[in-house]
């Protein structure tokens, strides 16, 4: 199950489990799609694999599976 990490990972912008801007590779490092679009090219700094739009949970399944708390942020990484 994905994990729907709350913010990017290079400029800590919020990205809520509803959030149609996030981007993650196959690791699940997440960016907001201004990030993934422009500095980082599309392409995970992490791995090198490719950025893909983030699913977005149904609400009604959020409370039984719960989006993650915790931040990964590196502070402009690219």
């Amino acid at each position: 199950m994905l994990e729907l990490r709350p913010g990017c990972e290079r400029c800590n912008r919020d990205l809520p489990a509803s959030s149609p801007d996030a981007r993650i590779c196959t690791f699940e490092c997440t960016w907001c799609v201004e990030c993934a679009d422009g500095p980082l090219g599309g392409i995970c700094p992490n791995c090198g694999g490719n950025l893909e739009r983030r699913p977005i949970r149904p609400t009604e399944l959020l409370e039984k599976a719960p989006a993650s708390t915790s931040r990964v942020y590196k502070r402009a990484a690219v």
